[in-house]
């Protein structure tokens, strides 16, 4: 009932152990109260985080680390809404934000998108009816174009200079239309996009050809709440679950004489072929190559029964939430 966006320190890297290992307790800065649940949120910048809320409306909060406070910046109610906005309870949850600042982009339950500048009051476009299904998920392709998924298993692009409010493009899993709960997309190769969904499925998409995705991995028991490329270092992927288990996907050439980074146990080397058009371009993730196509999955956290619900990863850091109300960090990923 009540929910509250926290800023935390993580503590300092110096004052990591001998081994890496890290000593210092993580301790709360500050918190705001957030109305309604928090579907999602990213910084815009080094002080601003913006927010999405399960009654439709998307606040900018802001960090003033001078007296660690929280405040809130600019909010634009019920940008996400069912029938209209004026109605007390006709708010659609906002189920994904991304920024690009000063951009801001916003998808929700009313298959709606919204297009907002930080310095501006009102939307700068708004695309009504972008999806009669659930958005769950967006992200920047480029600049100008950004990557929807829905509840019926598509994948939509939009270019946001055009003033037609259709998908420039609509990508499809075959079959099933299972849910699509994340996306995201190659740091270097922008033509290459993950998804994750109901089915606990990881597919990788070469959004140059075709409409289906080239690779659909056997991935988590339940659904896939979130998958991100490693930001420096793409070879490596990240994927979490209901089911638990948060797993990394390394694709990094010459996996054997790669050491453990995993002290804990459950590590497992999965050899998986994937059926995929021939392309000129070598990346391990589109790779039609069996020799080449060794791929090593481990999962990080073993034991975990609750659901691990988000992450994120930065460097040698990683960080993921569970339902056990706790933030967990891992500074060592590549130790």
């Amino acid at each position: 009932q009540d929910n509250r966006i926290s800023i935390w320190s993580a503590g300092d890297l110096g004052n990591a152990g001998l081994n890496g290992e890290y000593h210092g307790e993580p301790h709360l800065l500050c918190d705001i109260q957030h109305n309604g649940d928090v579907m999602d949120m990213q910084f815009l910048d080094q002080e601003r985080i913006v927010v999405a809320s399960s009654t439709g409306t998307v606040t900018i909060f802001r960090h003033h680390p001078n007296n660690q406070t929280l405040s809130a910046d600019h909010r634009w109610e019920k940008a996400h809404y069912h029938v209209d906005q004026d109605t007390s309870c006709g708010g659609a949850a906002c189920t994904g934000v991304v920024c690009n600042n000063p951009e801001i982009v916003t998808v929700g339950e009313d298959g709606r998108i919204n297009l907002f500048r930080a310095d501006q009051k009102d939307a700068v476009r708004t695309i009504d009816n972008a999806d009669s299904s659930t958005l769950h998920a967006v992200t920047f392709l480029r600049t100008t174009e950004i990557l929807t998924v829905n509840s019926i298993g598509q994948l939509k692009i939009w270019d946001l200079r055009q003033q037609r409010n259709e998908p420039s493009q609509i990508f499809s899993l075959a079959g099933d239309r299972v849910p699509l709960h994340c996306v995201d997309r190659h740091p270097n190769q922008q033509h290459i996009v993950a998804t994750g969904g109901q089915d606990g499925m990881l597919s990788i998409w070469d959004i140059r050809q075709g409409t289906m995705p080239v690779s659909l991995l056997n991935a988590h028991e339940a659904e896939m709440w979130e998958v991100h490329f490693h930001p420096s270092d793409p070879d490596h992927l990240f994927t979490c679950s209901e089911d638990g288990s948060l797993w990394h996907w390394d694709t990094s050439t010459n996996v054997s004489e790669k050491p453990s980074f995993l002290h804990q146990g459950g590590r497992s080397t999965a050899y998986l072929s994937h059926s995929t058009i021939n392309q000129s371009v070598v990346s391990a993730w589109l790779s039609n190559d069996p020799t080449k196509d060794r791929m090593e999955i481990t999962n990080l956290i073993p034991n975990q029964t609750l659901s691990v619900n988000s992450l994120d990863v930065l460097g040698p850091c990683l960080v993921y939430g569970t339902d056990a109300e706790a933030i967990y960090v891992n500074r060592q990923l590549f130790a």
